[in-house]
């Protein structure tokens, strides 16, 4: 069975981590739980960007190596990794040895075919994008602030023979319709690929930039930025390995929108097609996070720091926002009030308060205990009907990647478990000596004890820590699959209960 190979985009080490970084992460790393508790080989690949000519700038301006100074960035999206739970196999480095092995391996191998050439360019640079621009970039005459500060310059570089593959891409990405998700962004590719394209410029001579892999046929020449960046997510699948199949084509490339065209979706096929490696299997393509209505941006002084989150909250809530709120593919807003909003009515007091009820109840009625169900009457029959259908319209929104629908789903029937509590009044049944109503209590303790597992089961991709921590307070095995997980049973009885415990904290002002 081929493993089911999942990556991000490489960061690029020229800034910390931003929210937009932590998102792209968490996104992916759902992708992964879900994955692997549906029973795949699940192969998850991160890691850092660190060659270019931004990188080599901003090490000057502190006046270290290009190295240290990624080294240092390295260590920031690494312990972000940490911190998130993400749960990646591999954090590659484009500095690594492994790394430029295959790059020059692949370079060297399209160069011999005779894909690459060497001329002369005359034309406009964009130092902020690494790369080479047409007047048909230009929108209204202008220079997208994308491109930042745009130069003309003349010099001698080697090409690659981009264009001769232009109508492959074009009948691939038409007959394809999963390449690309979600199809609207196959529109845009489509778009960008009406006018001709230009042959890539693959390398920059060492006068102007030294930091990079070397040409393997021309030690005067470092790799392009995006030629190698690129390169990384086969060199993690271990390409020139005999494992390399096992994992290659990759099942998900996850990437923001900013770099569908022409990177991921022009420059990556056609650079694999001419290598003669299959091409990826689909490319995941997210939105941008906008900050209170307004593009995060480090002009406007609005970029939202995951780790100051991350510290108030912990990571899982900063998950569950993320994958409540984006509907995938499409941009979506992150502001306090709302993150705040998500973590007190939805994690606070739908999911939290439901736990907290449950182990002080059982402390004071149960002896720590979850007890036996032993009665079936309406406010039983009514739960278990609301539970019927739920995993599976749950998994299936998270197969598709609405992972919001599939979160609505899930706290719909928390909420109905809390409903359930509301209407069994096991605090009212404790005042009773009636044999019946003994019976009632332990019923509904038990029906929400195992009605929370279930709930629970369903949330581990999102908030893996949470479910964790809840499923050792019920006395409930870890959950490593769905399979045999998700039918309801009365698996917890004589479980010990947790002592009562706040999972969400009511935050507390900041100073």
């Amino acid at each position: 069975m081929k493993t089911f190979y999942i990556t991000t985009a490489i960061d690029y080490a020229n800034g910390s981590p931003h929210l937009g970084h932590a998102y792209e992460k968490v996104l992916s790393d759902i992708i992964a739980r879900h994955r692997r508790l549906s029973g795949d080989d699940v192969f998850f690949l991160t890691g850092l960007d660190e060659h270019g000519q931004k990188v080599q700038q901003s090490a000057a301006r502190q006046g270290v190596e290009p190295q240290a100074f990624c080294d240092g960035v390295a260590v920031q999206f690494q312990q972000l990794c940490a911190d998130l739970g993400i749960s990646n196999d591999d954090f590659i480095r484009t500095t690594q040895p492994r790394h430029k092995a295959v790059v020059s391996d692949i370079l060297q191998k399209i160069f011999d075919q005779g894909e690459i050439y060497k001329a002369d360019y005359q034309g406009f640079y964009s130092t902020r994008q690494e790369q080479f621009l047409r007047e048909t970039d230009k929108v209204n005459g202008k220079w997208p602030e994308l491109f930042g500060e745009v130069v003309e310059i003349t010099e001698s570089n080697y090409f690659f023979k981009l264009s001769a593959y232009q109508d492959w891409l074009i009948d691939h990405i038409k007959t394809h319709e999963d390449f690309i998700f979600p199809r609207f962004r196959a529109k845009q590719v489509l778009e960008f690929l009406k006018e001709p394209l230009n042959d890539l410029c693959i390398s920059r001579p060492k006068e102007r930039l030294a930091w990079g892999i070397e040409l393997p046929f021309d030690k005067d020449f470092v790799t392009y930025v995006w030629f190698d960046a690129l390169v990384n997510y086969v060199t993690g699948a271990g390409y020139g390995t005999d494992g390399f199949l096992q994992k290659w084509p990759a099942d998900f490339h996850v990437i923001g929108k900013d770099i569908l065209v022409p990177p991921h979706a022009v420059y990556w096929p056609i650079m694999l097609k001419a290598a003669g490696i299959e091409i990826p299997k689909s490319l995941l393509v997210h939105g941008w996070w906008n900050i209170s209505g307004e593009k995060m941006s480090k002009t406007l002084g609005n970029i939202v720091d995951p780790f100051e989150l991350i510290g108030r909250f912990g990571p899982d809530p900063l998950r569950y926002f993320f994958a409540r709120e984006m509907t995938v593919g499409q941009d979506s807003d992150f502001s306090p009030d709302q993150f705040l909003t998500r973590y007190t009515d939805d994690l606070g007091n739908d999911l939290g308060n439901l736990v907290s009820r449950l182990l002080n109840m059982g402390g004071r009625y149960t002896e720590q205990k979850v007890p036996e169900a032993s009665v079936e009457e309406d406010p039983e029959k009514s739960l278990k009907a609301a539970w019927e259908g739920t995993a599976d319209k749950v998994l299936a929104h998270y197969e598709d990647f609405a992972f919001h629908r599939g979160l609505e789903e899930v706290f719909a029937f928390i909420r109905k478990i809390n409903a359930y509590a509301e209407q069994r009044a096991p605090w009212k049944l404790a005042k009773s000596d009636d044999p019946a109503d003994r019976a009632a209590l332990e019923t509904s303790l038990a029906t929400m004890a195992e009605s929370l597992r279930l709930a629970t089961v369903l949330l581990v991709p999102v908030i893996p820590q949470v479910a964790a921590r809840i499923f050792d307070l019920l006395g409930a095995e870890a959950v490593d699959a769905y399979e045999g997980k998700l039918a309801w049973g009365n698996s917890l009885a004589g479980q010990p209960l947790g002592d009562k415990t706040i999972l969400f904290p009511r935050p507390q002002p900041q100073e």
